[in-house]
């Protein structure tokens, strides 16, 4: 068994919409979840709670890459992006992250298929 720490850097996920937008409050749920034992982190930068407002590519990136660097400046952890978007993942694993969660089973962003393939990254599809 492995226990994946969730890091939603979103102002309206479901479930803690909003607390990590700092780099202070980042930080601090990072080390949190090391401390609780967390075997990878999963970062997601667009709330898919029902209804929620879609998020611009350069609004995700804002969102998601700090997170990233974050996370690798202190730990090695296996390190999930939560994404449909190709330009996202490329950029993410370009900074440090180990694999992506797509939701849409890339099937949202045509590019995405392209990115995981060949940055040989391993892949978690959902539908």
């Amino acid at each position: 068994m492995q226990i994946m720490g969730i890091l939603n850097v979103t102002p309206d996920s479901f479930s803690d919409g909003g607390r990590w937008q700092t780099e202070d409050t980042l930080a601090a749920r990072i080390d949190l979840l090391l401390a609780e034992g967390a075997d990878l982190i999963d970062i997601g930068g667009e709330s898919t709670r029902p209804f929620a407002q879609p998020v611009g590519e350069v609004e995700e990136l804002a969102r998601v890459l700090p997170a990233v660097r974050a996370v690798r400046s202190r730990s090695t952890v296996p390190l999930s992006v939560d994404t449909t978007t190709a330009a996202v993942a490329r950029a993410a694993l370009e900074a440090g992250a180990d694999l992506i969660t797509d939701i849409s089973a890339l099937r949202h962003d045509p590019a995405m298929v392209t990115v995981v393939r060949d940055s040989g990254c391993r892949v978690v599809v959902m539908h």
